[in-house]
């Protein structure tokens, strides 16, 4: 921790990925809300910038009143296509394609899942999935496991950001695994946005704390009692995460140092 530390500490740099810069660095989904007017106003509420559609389990008619894109102003919002639903390369591949001929930009989160339980990612599928939506000038963002070898083939496939899991999505278990979270983002040259498994307000802080560049979150918002107001928790935890990254932690000890000096004390 004290490496990534040492090489990030200071001033903040912009949150960059591939060509476009972003405000906020919590990215927010569309699923699992109660009503689309809630949604809304929880996306509002994040400041998010960016937000994720899965173009498999929505209407991608923009101008049915019930449906996500009539709700979501493309000047507000920069939406981001998702894969997820796909267990094979090839739907992810042709769901991207899907995507972008219905108007969505040529940026896709790629998401191949593995396992129906566990809902871990199929590696060998992303990785394929990943070489042909790069060749065909798709801007890749990819969910995949905590593991870094993954994490370089990826990066290697020309994807403009890796995004390894917290945590199985939807599980709101928090962050598992932060060695591995840390050694990926200090290996990788392209941004590293932690994706599934934030459950509450001090996960995301807590994430954000490893060094990583975002946070993409769904579940942690729209299952909330009230998502408006958690939407509000994890902007300000996403920030609390990042200024306390860039300050430097205090070293952690297994005893007691006092905070005020012995010299100079009265008797």
């Amino acid at each position: 921790m004290a490496e990534a530390v040492k090489e990030t500490a200071g001033a903040d740099t912009a949150f960059r990925i591939a060509d476009r810069e972003f405000a906020s660095r919590l990215i927010v989904g569309t699923g699992k809300y109660p009503d689309n007017r809630t949604m809304v106003d929880a996306i509002r509420a994040s400041g998010a910038d960016m937000v994720t559609v899965a173009v498999r389990r929505i209407d991608l008619d923009r101008s049915r009143e019930e449906g996500i894109l009539n709700h979501l102003d493309p000047d507000e919002f920069f939406l981001l296509a998702n894969t997820a639903g796909c267990y094979t390369a090839e739907e992810a591949v042709r769901y991207a394609r899907l995507a972008r001929a219905a108007g969505f930009n040529e940026w896709v989160k790629l998401e191949v899942i593995g396992d129906e339980d566990t809902l871990l990612p199929d590696v060998q599928a992303t990785l394929e999935a990943a070489r042909v939506l790069v060749e065909e000038d798709f801007k890749v963002l990819a969910y995949t496991n905590d593991d870094v070898v993954t994490a370089l083939r990826l990066e290697d496939a020309g994807c403009a950001s890796v995004m390894p899991l917290a945590s199985p999505i939807g599980s709101g278990l928090g962050l598992v695994n932060p060695y591995y979270i840390r050694e990926i983002k200090r290996r990788l040259e392209v941004p590293v946005i932690v994706d599934a498994g934030v459950g509450t307000a001090s996960d995301a802080c807590e994430t954000m704390e490893q060094g990583v560049d975002g946070v993409l979150m769904n579940t942690a918002i729209a299952a909330a009692r009230q998502p408006v107001r958690m939407a509000r928790a994890m902007r300000l935890a996403v920030e609390a995460g990042r200024q306390a990254f860039l300050a430097g932690r205090m070293p952690s000890r297994e005893f007691a140092v006092p905070s005020s000096p012995d010299e100079g004390m009265l008797d």
